[in-house]
C-alpha cells in the first residue's frame, strides 16, 4: 500500500486542520478594521456641546430667579393691601421693573394701592403708596398748558410750583399783583394730538374752585421755583 493511499480520508471523516497550513494559507484570518466616519464623530461632539450648553442655561436660569410679591386678589386704587392679597413667587425679573422683594411682604401690609391691581400681576414699587393723592383737605386739578405756558425744564412729581394768572387777551398789564396759587405736581402727561402738556397738581380745597375758574380762561402759566430749599 502506498503512502498516498494512507493519507486519503476515510468516508465521513473531517479533513485535518493542518491541511490548510500545509497549503500555505497562513494563520487565522484577521477581522477587518472598523472605519470611523468623520461626520459621526462631529455629530457626537456637537450633541455633547449642546447638552453642556443646555445644562449651563438651566443652571443660569434657576440662579437668575428671585422671590417677588404677586397680587393674589384684585385691589382697587386707594384700598388697603392686606396679608391675603399677596403671595410670594419665584420669577426671573428685570430689576428695571422695580419688583417688590418677597421678603418685604410684612412691610407692604397696610400700604395702599396707588393704582388698580389685578390678581396675577407682579407688585412694583410704583404700585404702592403710603399716602393717597389727593390727601385730606386737598384737591387734584388738571392744567392743560401750551409750551409757552410752562418752563422747558421737565416737571416731575413732587415739584412745588406756582400757578400764576397771566394778562388778558389784549396783553394789558396792571399794577395789581398777579394772582398766584401754590401747588404740588402730581403727574405730567403730553397730548400728542395737540402738543399740549397736562399737569395734574394738588392744591388746598379752598383754592381749587378759584384755580379751576382761572384755568377756564386759558390765561395761566406755571412757574417752577428752586427745587433745593
Amino acid at each position: 500500500m502506498s503512502l498516498d493511499a494512507e493519507r486519503k480520508p476515510t468516508p465521513g471523516s473531517r479533513p485535518s486542520r493542518t491541511l490548510g497550513l500545509e497549503q500555505g494559507q497562513g494563520a487565522v484570518a484577521r477581522r477587518p478594521k472598523m472605519r470611523r466616519r468623520p461626520w459621526i464623530v462631529a455629530l457626537a461632539a456637537a450633541l455633547m456641546a449642546a447638552g453642556g450648553l443646555g445644562v449651563a442655561y438651566l443652571f443660569t436660569s434657576v440662579n437668575d430667579t428671585q422671590e417677588v410679591l404677586v397680587v393674589s386678589s384684585d385691589i382697587k386704587r386707594g384700598e388697603t393691601i392686606d396679608a391675603g392679597d399677596l403671595k410670594v413667587v419665584r420669577l426671573s425679573v428685570d430689576p428695571a421693573l422695580s419688583p417688590v422683594a418677597g421678603s418685604r411682604e410684612a412691610d407692604i401690609e397696610g400700604s395702599r394701592a396707588a393704582v388698580d391691581l389685578w390678581a396675577g400681576t407682579m407688585l412694583t414699587e410704583q404700585a404702592i403708596t403710603e399716602n393717597l393723592v389727593p390727601g385730606e383737605g386737598e384737591s387734584l386739578v388738571g392744567i392743560s398748558l401750551a409750551p409757552g405756558q410752562m418752563p422747558a425744564e421737565p416737571l416731575f412729581s413732587g415739584d412745588t410750583v406756582r400757578v400764576v394768572t397771566t394778562p388778558g387777551d389784549q396783553g394789558e398789564v396792571t399794577d395789581e399783583e398777579p394772582v398766584t396759587i401754590e401747588a404740588v405736581v402730581v403727574s405730567v402727561s403730553r397730548v400728542e394730538e395737540t402738543g399740549e402738556t397736562v399737569v395734574d397738581v394738588s392744591v388746598p380745597e379752598r383754592e381749587a374752585a378759584d384755580l379751576a375758574a382761572r384755568l377756564a380762561t386759558g390765561r395761566v402759566a406755571i412757574v417752577l421755583d428752586a427745587r433745593e430749599r
